[in-house]
């Protein structure tokens, strides 16, 4: 088969597309002939060695595509089965920037027949990373006000879908004018532009000195301090991921005269059984088919464009979800 292999860590031009040995399925593992694997952030940090996997590596822990193989003690998946699959459990790194991948039977979400391949590998790892955050953490509702960082984004433009579909108000980031034409198109009430104005301040500003409820944040390293900032009291803030790298340390008396929260957020801990990941991955289905979880995808790409792809992750230059086309539907 052909894979993009990392040989060692480095930047994006350590993914090379090169021959290798067609995997096989273990026990509890079907084997996946891929469609799509969907870009993501823990693609960057596994390339980058960020996250402690052995090299040489295959990334990407998400995709879709179709089961060509099973393996023993397998039961509810069988070959022919379209399939879509995210680390769903700690340390699955799958490997699906590949022509085949070996997926265990916790990480594959079976599809409905109306949830195409690419629509798939576009929405399961964001998609169930948005429901945690915008159901699990802070009950959202009419009269509940939202900041979502990076919201043009993959994650933070379906948290502001599920926030405006669950009824809050919603405040988004974004640095350029055409992220803030994704975000208002997603739904934000108010979209801030971060590269020219004091984010904390306006938020301030935008909910008459109030403050807002609940901050979600994915970038921290340029955002974190001003999150304390513009919270409400009793305000909370989830940091789920670290685009901009750490925050400046922080003494957690700063939160007490005001009650605040600063929680971290993990998808794995809020998809704690079987049935649980299944029933969320359902309503993901759900709100695509009314409409209002819609992929939105920056661009599709063929699997040799790997590195391409990965560049236009870390250099912020994306609206939606990176997609990277292996076989297709």
């Amino acid at each position: 088969m052909q894979a993009i292999v990392v040989e060692e860590a480095g930047g994006p031009e350590a993914l090379r597309l090169v021959e290798q040995p067609d995997p096989w399925p273990g026990p509890g593992e079907v084997r996946a002939r891929v469609a799509y694997a969907g870009v993501n952030f823990a693609d960057v940090v596994m390339r980058s060695g960020g996250a402690m996997t052995p090299f040489p590596i295959v990334p990407g822990v998400e995709g879709s595509g179709v089961i060509d193989a099973v393996g023993p003690e397998v039961t509810g998946l069988a070959v022919g089965d379209r399939i879509a699959w995210a680390p769903v459990k700690q340390a699955s790194s799958i490997g699906s920037y590949a022509e085949l991948a070996v997926v265990g039977t916790q990480q594959a979400l079976p599809l409905p027949a109306d949830v195409s391949l690419l629509d798939a590998a576009t929405l399961t790892l964001q998609g169930l990373t948005a429901h945690y955050l915008a159901t699990e953490k802070v009950p959202l509702g009419p009269g509940v006000t939202v900041l979502v960082h990076a919201a043009a984004g993959g994650t933070g433009r379906l948290v502001v879908r599920f926030a405006k579909h669950l009824g809050a108000t919603v405040l988004a980031t974004v640095s350029t004018e055409a992220k803030a034409a994704v975000a208002r198109a997603a739904g934000a009430d108010h979209v801030i532009r971060y590269d020219e104005t004091d984010f904390a301040k306006e938020a301030r500003r935008l909910t008459d000195g109030r403050g807002v409820d609940y901050i979600v944040d994915g970038v921290v390293g340029t955002t974190f301090r001003g999150d304390l900032r513009c919270l409400a009291d009793n305000g909370h803030v989830c940091v789920f991921g670290r685009a901009a790298g750490l925050s400046d340390p922080f003494n957690p008396m700063e939160l007490f005269p005001r009650s605040l929260t600063v929680s971290g957020g993990s998808m794995t801990s809020y998809l704690r059984t079987r049935e649980e990941v299944l029933r969320k991955a359902d309503e993901l289905w759900q709100g695509l088919r009314e409409g209002w979880l819609d992929p939105d995808r920056h661009s599709v790409r063929p699997l040799a464009d790997a590195a391409t792809a990965h560049e236009l992750l870390e250099g912020r230059a994306t609206t939606g979800k990176l997609v990277l086309e292996v076989g297709g539907d």
